[in-house]
Formats: structure tokens, sequence, C-alpha cells
């Protein structure tokens, strides 16, 4: 029996008497007896209840708290932590190994690193640590400092950290039977092999391969569970996790012929893309949607090229974004080849975009359109792309009549222009004889008057107005010519405009779903 004093307020000392599991209380007006779960016995009192449970369980805990000092003493009066705890050195000691993924901090895929907040749980058994706990009072466990027992050198082998520090020296659990329970948190950063060929909709496998540094696999067997715990794990803003599954490799290096035990945790991680999408993907998508409408562009405008060269620009700054993420290895991402393929359609836009200016400035000096051009491109390609002079459309019912009634005027003007040539010749014609007659007058008769000389100024005057006239219908004539020249090859080049700008159109859509779809 133990027996305390306890001083009540505004009561006198009371007796306290501890005997097994029953506190006993008494005073001079009073007694109370209750049992260490604040149960009461005798009296019903409220006050044994609140006061003497209290005192009941710190009565039990100094009790117990005495036996633990005289069980510490006794396990490690002879014990060394420098040894493997076993009684027969041939015996394997096992060691079973267990990981908690708490947080992902950080996935730097640059430099291929994976930084971790790991809870780790050992757990293993001490031949040297063992009592009975019926001498002790029941005592079962014990709560000691870390480095007080025998712990195994486990480390994480593909460790990408520069601080080489030991584990924290967290307190272990010593159970009565000799098995010691270690947890203790860790931040890890271990190397993982990144494969980004379809960012930003990739899956990555990071690799935690634990084992012990100096003790085969004869010494020490590492065990585990059949897969990581992730119930306690806080959910990342760009990673999923699909899985930890666990697998145990036994492997035999060069340097030694002992085996050499080993658990790997691979961490299935999914990429949540939908960041990407909106600040990487989706801008390029709509940029590469800008560069056809280039080709829509009147050539006159002069923007044409500009409008193609600054999309080129823009789609170079999302490629250097993406090349400062990414490692620098041979796989290149599927966003990076989304915008490579898209800068090579604009580059080759722009150089078409050059070429068809060339073919609508095409004037007076150049060459005519070739007929398959005017069979192929101005009669057949420019009803498919709906290409029109000025002043006709697909669905006006009055062109053919009023082409007719140009041709028809353009007969009119022919004929007329064919009298006029004929009464200006006529009237050459009747000069000449005119002439000729006066001549043979003069000669023969040896006539001298003004009305000769009327009749020849008159006669010069027409032919100089005859001379000036060719003269002036050549020149329209060659300028209505090279107009048509000009206007056939103006067209030739708003043709080729449209076929190329549905041409691209149709490539910046079907790589659009061709890179969806290999996302998917």
């Amino acid at each position: 029996m133990l027996a305390l004093l306890a001083r009540e307020p505004g009561m006198e000392w009371l007796d306290l008497g501890l005997t097994g599991q029953e506190v006993v209380f008494s005073s001079r007006n009073r007694r109370a007896v209750c049992r260490t779960e604040a149960v009461v016995h005798s009296g019903g009192s409220r006050w044994c209840e609140e006061r003497g449970a209290a005192a009941a369980v710190t009565a039990v805990e100094s009790a117990k708290g005495k036996y633990a000092h005289m069980l510490f003493n006794e396990l490690f009066e002879d014990y060394s932590n420098a040894l493997r705890p076993v009684e027969d050195t041939d015996k394997v000691l096992n060691v079973t190994l267990q990981i908690t993924l708490s947080q992902i901090k950080d996935m730097d895929e640059r430099n291929q690193i994976l930084s971790a907040y790991l809870w780790i749980r050992q757990s293993w058994y001490d031949a040297y640590l063992k009592w009975d706990k019926d001498k002790y009072d029941g005592l079962d466990s014990i709560r000691i400092p870390s480095n007080l027992v025998w712990r195994p050198d486990i480390v994480l082998y593909n460790k990408a950290d520069d601080d080489f520090s030991e584990p924290v020296n967290t307190n272990v659990v010593l159970r009565y039977d000799g098995k010691i329970t270690w947890d203790a948190p860790a931040i890890t950063k271990s190397s993982c092999v990144v494969d980004v060929s379809y960012f930003p909709f990739d899956s990555q496998q990071c690799n935690l391969t634990f084992g012990s540094w100096t003790y085969n696999g004869n010494q020490v067997d590492i065990n585990s569970l059949d897969s990581g715990d992730l119930s306690d794990f806080v959910e990342d803003v760009e990673w999923e996790i699909h899985g930890m599954p666990a697998v145990k490799n036994v492997i035999t290096y060069g340097c030694c012929s002992e085996p050499y035990p080993d658990v790997t945790f691979t961490l299935i991680l999914k990429r949540k893309s939908s960041f990407y999408i909106f600040n990487l993907l989706l801008p390029c998508i709509l940029i590469s949607f800008l560069a056809p409408l280039g080709f829509y562009l009147p050539a006159d405008s002069g923007e044409k090229v500009s409008l193609g060269v600054t999309v080129l620009l823009a789609l170079t700054v999302f490629q250097l974004m993406v090349a400062e993420i990414m490692p620098p290895s041979e796989n290149v991402p599927l966003i990076g080849k989304y915008y490579i393929a898209t800068m090579t359609m604009i580059t080759a836009s722009t150089a078409l975009t050059i070429i068809i200016m060339n073919l609508h400035h095409c004037g007076s000096e150049a060459k005519p359109v070739p007929q398959w051009a005017r069979v192929v491109i101005l009669d057949y390609m420019s009803k498919i792309f709906f290409v029109y002079d000025v002043g006709e459309n697909c669905t006006s019912p009055k062109r053919e009549k009023e082409e007719q009634r140009k041709l028809e005027g353009y007969d009119g003007c022919q004929r007329r222009h064919k009298e006029v040539r004929g009464y200006l010749s006529n009237m050459n014609d009747d000069c000449d004889l005119d002439e000729k007659l006066n001549g043979n007058l003069n000669k023969s008769y040896g006539v001298h008057g003004e009305n000769v000389r009327e009749t020849v100024n008159c006669c010069s005057c027409y032919k100089m107005l005859i001379k000036n006239i060719e003269y002036i219908a050549n020149c329209v004539r060659d300028h209505k010519a090279n107009r048509a020249k000009g206007i056939e090859w103006k067209k030739v080049a708003k043709v080729m405009d449209r076929f190329f700008m549905w041409i691209f159109f149709i490539m910046v859509f079907f790589m659009s779903v061709l890179i969806i779809g290999k996302a998917a």
C-alpha cells in the first residue's frame, strides 16, 4: 500500500491510501473510496469522482514512473548499441520498413529531383531489451531516445541532396518482447528520371530505394508492406498520386559476393495539366489560327508579312518558356513538338505570302498568264474558292446579261472604229487624187489659184490627224492589254491566297486535334 497526503481546499489534511486499483480518501467528516476510473464505490460523492480520480491517476503514474526508471537502469546496465542485437551472430535480423508519404514539396523536372516529406517507420526485435512486464507492475512499453539503442543503417540509395546529416533522433517505442518501433520524419531529395515526352499530359514514376549501407542480406533483411501509406497525404496543386507500390530487390554488387536487399517504393505521379493548358497550349492554338488569316489580308495593305513575323515571334517566346522548365534531354515534349510544327507552318506561310505578293504586283513588264493557269486557276479554282472580279458575285443572275451587253458594246465600238478608219482612208485617197489632178493642171495649163493650195493644205491636215488618231488608239489598246494582264495576275494571286488560307486552316485544325488525341 502506497500512502500519500493530500490537501483539499477548505479541508484538513487527508490521508490518501492506494490499495491495488482503489484510492481511499479520508477526513474527519467524510470518507470515499474511488477506483482509478473515477467510479465512486461508497457515498456516491461528486467530490470523490472529481478529486479522487485525478489523485489516483497521479499516484499510478508515479508508481509506473518508478518502475520505468528501475527497468531502464536494469536494461541498459550492460547494453551496447554498437553491435547487432542478436544472440546468434549467424542469425538474420529482420527489419520492417514502412513509408508514409505526407507531402510532395517540389518536382524539379530540369534537375530531375523529387523533394518529398516522409514519415519513416522501422521496427525490429532487440534480443537484449526484453523483460517480464509482471515484475514491473504491468509495464509493457517505454519510450527512450533512439540513440541509446542499436539502429539499422538504412539510407536512401538514390539520394540527391548535398546534406548527409543523420536521421532525426526521435524517441523509439520499446516493448517488453524486445520489439523496437522507430518513427522519424524526413525531407528527402531523390533523383528521378523524368520523361517529358507527353508534357504537359505526362505521368512520372519516381523510385525511393531504401537499404542498409553496410549490412548484407545475411545480417539484416529488409521487408516492407505491399505499398506505401497515402492516407495522410496532403493534396498537391500540380501532381496527382495514383499509387505507391513497394518491391523488394536482392542485388549482388560487383564489389561483394554477399546479397544486399533493398526496398523500392515507386511513386506514380500524374500531372495536373489545367495550368499548362490555359497558359501555354491554348494561347499557342489561338495564335496558330491567326497565321492562315495572313492570306486573307489584302496585298495592298502592306501587313501580310508583318503578321506572319509577329506570330512567329510570339511562338518563339512560348517555346523559350517551355525550354526553361524542361530538362535538356533528347526527348522533345509534346507541346514543344507542337510549337516547332506551328513555327514551321508559319515560316512556310510567310514565304508563300512573299511569293504571292510578287504575283500580285506583276505589271506590264511581266509575261502573260500561261494558258494552263487560266484554265486551272482562273476558271476552276476561282469558282471553288469564290474569288470573282469587281462587281460580280456567285449569286448574281444578271452577270451573263451584263457580260453580253459589254460584248455588244465592245463590238459596236469596233464597228464605229472601222467606219471612222474607212472614212478617213477614203478622205486620204481623195486627197491623193486631188493632188494628182492639181498637178496635172499645173503642168498642162499653168493654172495657179487659191483653190488648189487650200485643197493641198486640207489633205495634209487630214494625214496628220489620221496618224495622231492611230497613235492614240494604239496607246489605248496597249494600255488596256497591260492593264488586263495585271488584273489577271492579281486574280491569280488572290486565288492562291484563298487556296493556301484553307490549306493552313486545315493543317492547324488537324495539328490541334492530334495533340489533344495524344494527350487523351
